[in-house]
């Protein structure tokens, strides 16, 4: 049986439950209350349907405080009054006040959006317009919020104080929990939409990053990114600079290789750095050196950089196979480290450059290096170095050289180096212990 016609056979079969008992004058009041508490609890454990509950509370209220008038103004889970589910507990001989309320509320016609504090400008209106009645108000209260207001109308004008009585407060409490059970429902419904749209998002950015490495001639290739969240700033690519021509051709070709990365990580990151891989992309088929790149990269998107109050580093690389001279200029990232085969040594990639996203005729120099048999060059993020362990200590750039330096003196393709490197960063960090910012890292090696 569906959920909404369990809590209407429910709802139905208890309401006549109710009526038949009311009707035995033997019926203790004690048997009645026993009997709310238990269907109440079962209602709250079960359904989830708020309008109900607010009908199913407004009958309790009108067999037990039957020369009361009730009215419930409900908020939804944003905060705002919730018209639709108004309420009013009357009974029979009070039909005509009911009336009168219901004509009341339409002529108030509370704002779209309202404030808690605007309720003050209702009730005095309120009570302005039933000056015959005494009027109690108490708040809706669930884990210090407001969930809603209840009003008490009474012909007795000195008459004892409903919110003092234990059943009233038990049923107010009640439906306290019922409204906080909605809006919880309500948000949770909310976060699973965001989830599902950050995993559609991280799916797509995964798919911006190369499915795998070319195949460049005399290279071993090997790269790999991995985000703090779902979605990350980090950003790598291998492009060719000729188009149109086939694929045996391309792996003598001169390619661009770059790693960059957003200032922070998460969604707006990943926005920008998707907007920067479209941008650059264009300008690496220009052919132009690797300081105009970077140069014209910067005017392109310093506008956008700007309003979103963030900038990137970006070092941008081109490789020639035929006669193994390395290009580069670097928007102030991390400098690659290049391992000397000859000397046995590591030294740092760099040229002189500003963030992309600061000044925009900001200069950018290039460097050249000619690579020889079995060198490296380690291209990294800082989420790389940046990483702690439980003590706080940083990873730091003296400890990735050292554990390059070991590595290269062994005879380890580029991704037997990727991977012990990234095993190292998890025994550092420790267990059960995730990466607090973005961590990608390129290895070119020469065979």
């Amino acid at each position: 049986m569906k959920t909404n016609q369990k809590e209407k056979l429910f709802s139905s079969k208890f309401i006549q439950k109710f009526l038949d008992n009311e009707s035995k004058a033997s019926l203790s009041n004690k048997y009645k209350i026993t009997e709310i508490a238990s269907s109440l609890a079962y209602y709250l454990k079960s359904f989830s349907n708020i309008n109900k509950l607010l009908d199913y509370i407004c009958l309790i209220f009108k067999h037990i405080f039957k020369e009361k008038i009730i009215l419930i103004i409900p908020l939804n889970y944003e905060g705002e009054i919730w018209n639709e589910n108004i309420k009013i507990s009357a009974n029979n001989d009070c039909l005509k006040i009911q009336e009168e309320i219901n004509s009341f509320l339409n002529k108030f016609n509370f704002s779209k959006n309202f404030k808690i504090k605007q309720i003050l400008n209702f009730e005095n209106a309120l009570r302005n317009n039933f000056k015959e009645y005494k009027i109690e108000t108490d708040k809706i209260l669930s884990r210090g919020k407001c969930r809603g207001f209840i009003y008490i109308f009474s012909d007795n004008l000195a008459g004892d104080s409903i919110t003092d009585d234990s059943n009233f407060n038990f049923i107010q409490n009640c439906l306290a929990v019922g409204l906080e059970n909605y809006c919880l429902i309500k948000t949770k419904k909310k976060h699973e939409n965001v989830d599902r749209e950050i995993s559609t998002g991280a799916e797509i950015q995964s798919q911006l990053l190369p499915d795998y490495c070319p195949v460049i001639y005399g290279v071993d290739l090997a790269a790999h990114c991995r985000p703090a969240l779902q979605l990350g700033g980090d950003y790598y690519d291998f492009m060719c600079l000729k188009t149109n021509i086939s694929e045996k051709r391309k792996e003598k070709a001169r390619w661009a290789l770059v790693i960059g990365d957003v200032m922070g990580k998460g969604i707006p990151a990943g926005l920008l750095m998707t907007m920067l891989r479209g941008m650059l992309r264009a300008e690496v088929l220009t052919g132009l050196p690797p300081d105009r790149i970077l140069h014209d990269l910067n005017q392109l998107a310093i506008n956008d950089l700007d309003q979103s109050h963030r900038f990137v580093t970006l070092f941008y690389s081109d490789y020639d196979p035929r006669t193994r001279k390395l290009r580069f200029a670097n928007a102030a990232h991390n400098p690659p480290l290049l391992w000397k085969s000859s000397d046995q040594k590591i030294i740092k990639l760099d040229a002189e450059g500003l963030v992309l996203g600061l000044q925009k005729e900001a200069e950018y120099h290039c460097g050249e290096i000619k690579l020889n048999e079995n060198d490296l060059v380690l291209y990294y993020t800082d989420g790389v170095i940046d990483t702690a362990n439980c003590l706080g200590e940083r990873f730091d750039e003296e400890r990735l050289i050292k554990t390059l330096t070991k590595l290269c003196k062994q005879s380890y393709t580029s991704q037997e180096i990727l991977n012990k490197i990234f095993k190292k960063l998890d025994d550092f960090t420790g267990q059960n212990r995730h990466l607090e910012d973005d961590a990608s890292m390129v290895i070119l090696q020469l065979k």
